[in-house]
């Protein structure tokens, strides 16, 4: 297999966490194409600003505020001053929630006598405000249409109570893997996710496909028409002069794009795709980088998918963000940038996602040389399907089962444990010397340190420990003789490991299920 070289700083992550950043490139299938291809430029954003509270010390909890939803699926704050909450509900509903009067009983919205709501995840998926909402009355819904599971985007015209149809997409084979997120871009036009049509391993090659709109994150004008299209696409969409090709596409090689999302700030995008079993992935985007390639079916995450659909010399955009299901995960839930006021010296600039089965909440943050910072902190509600915020930037989730509203709150919690590295590399080998201190008040008795190996390493032998590899995930268990670890107190374990080119050391512990700082 050729080697790959890069589009974006990297960070391949068990549970979003195993490679540290690399620098930034392209990748390629074909050799002649990798030879030629030139790094992407990535503004992946700086320091600069950014809150200086280290990830590891912060902490993530919800409240419930709202109960009775039936599995809500989405959730938009309207810019309009009235404080209120959209979420759409899976049948076909979008109920108002409002903080001093809870959520309405009567349904603002009501379609379900146009969605097909079959199967797991089909029905009402999305929604999403324009910037005019608050005079226009309109706004736009994604969702799997009666009779056959057609993904549509329509315009709903609250004054009117009237369902527009403006573009659709048949999806009738398989129940899955139908995307549904929406989102206005700050370039004014509208951004619509759809995923590869379902099944395994993308049967019907559409990643890779430009004739269809399967696999695909769509951008078209929404504000006035063309022709006999209720919509304009926009002269500058990357496919307009292709041949054969849907204009409407802006980006391609997606499994299942359930959330993506725009940095109010800087306007680059976050991505968060949904994998086939081995790797979930988050996706960062400059502002304006439409036709890029996200890979699949050549590649899940950062790994060549078997049998997948590779195309000589193409380069494809890698994941900033990657992590293995097997560590309890099942697929990644996309969240947002926090923008709001209210934790802005903690989280401000820092990416949140989550994932529906783990329910683990993810921190990422553009280092400002290239990288990113990230850690686990903290944990949402059972089966999280969408991450929100009001009109103000404050941060609100939805779960499916038992169908909740949560609203999100960060604070500064020191982590009670400090790793530091002592690596030496040769080679195809690597050894990884740990130091472990404790930071907190209280003594450690009997201990588990767990961290994600980048890909292709393997664990060859160890010493001061019990070590296991799990994937790419290391559990460490104490020995007889250092399972205590006293406050202020350090003890040390190691491991050599074989590696196929990344000797990168670990970016991430948790020591009994608590994050620790990294050191050296």
């Amino acid at each position: 297999m050729l080697r790959r070289r890069w589009t974006g700083p990297l960070l391949l992550a068990l549970l979003l966490t195993v490679l540290a950043p690399l620098p930034a490139a392209a990748r390629s299938t074909g050799a002649a194409a990798s030879a030629a291809a030139d790094p992407v430029p990535l503004r992946t954003g700086t320091a600069k600003g950014a809150p200086a509270v280290p990830l590891p010390s912060l902490s993530a909890t919800t409240t419930q505020v709202a109960h009775g939803l039936r599995r809500p699926t989405a959730l938009v704050g309207p810019d309009d001053g009235t404080d209120r909450l959209f979420i759409t509900e899976k049948s076909g509903t979008v109920r108002v929630y409002h903080p001093d009067t809870g959520l309405a009983a009567t349904p603002l919205v009501d379609i379900t006598s146009a969605v097909d709501q079959s199967g797991n995840e089909r029905g009402l998926l999305g929604i999403a405000l324009p910037p005019d909402f608050a005079a226009s009355q309109n706004l736009y819904l994604a969702y799997t249409a009666l009779p056959d599971g057609a993904v549509t985007l329509a315009r709903y015209r609250l004054d009117e109570s009237r369902l527009e149809v403006l573009l659709s997409q048949e999806h009738a084979e398989y129940s899955n893997h139908n995307g549904g997120q929406l989102a206005f871009g700050p370039d004014g036009n509208l951004y619509w996710s759809i995923g590869d049509g379902g099944g395994s391993g993308d049967p019907f090659r559409s990643g890779q496909r430009l004739d269809t709109l399967l696999g695909k994150i769509m951008r078209i004008d929404v504000s006035r028409g063309c022709g006999p299209l209720p919509y304009c696409v926009p002269a500058d969409n990357p496919f307009v002069e292709t041949d054969g090709a849907r204009e409407e596409i802006w980006l391609y090689g997606l499994r299942n794009p359930w959330r993506f999302s725009f940095d109010d700030a800087d306007g680059s995008m976050w991505i968060g795709d949904v994998g086939q079993g081995r790797w979930e992935e988050v996706d960062h985007l400059a502002p304006g980088q439409g036709g890029l390639n996200l890979g699949w079916s050549c590649y899940e995450g950062l790994e060549r998918f078997e049998d997948g659909d590779c195309v000589p010399g193409e380069t494809y955009t890698e994941p900033v963000f990657t992590y293995s299901p097997y560590t309890g995960g099942c697929s990644i839930i996309g969240g947002r940038v926090y923008c709001g006021q209210k934790y802005a010296g903690l989280v401000g600039g820092t990416y949140i996602a989550t994932d529906y089965c783990s329910s683990t909440v993810w921190a990422l943050r553009p280092d400002g040389s290239g990288g990113y910072e990230q850690a686990e902190i903290g944990e949402m509600p059972t089966q999280v399907t969408s991450i929100g915020t009001t009109a103000d930037g404050e941060f609100y989730v939805v779960n499916d089962l038992p169908g909740g509203l949560h609203r999100v709150s960060f604070a500064q919690e020191e982590p009670a444990c400090r790793v530091d590295r002592a690596v030496t590399t040769w080679g195809t080998g690597t050894t990884v010397d740990l130091t472990v201190t404790n930071t907190g008040g209280t003594p450690v008795n009997g201990w588990t340190l767990e961290f994600p190996l980048a890909l292709g390493q393997t664990v060859v032998s160890d010493w001061n420990t019990d070590l296991t590899q799990g994937s790419n995930v290391i559990t460490a268990t104490d020995a007889s003789h250092n399972a205590t670890i006293a406050p202020g107190a350090s003890i040390t374990l190691g491991y050599l490991a074989g590696h196929t080119g990344d000797a990168s050391p670990p970016p991430r512990f948790t020591l009994n299920g608590d994050a620790c700082a990294v050191g050296r």
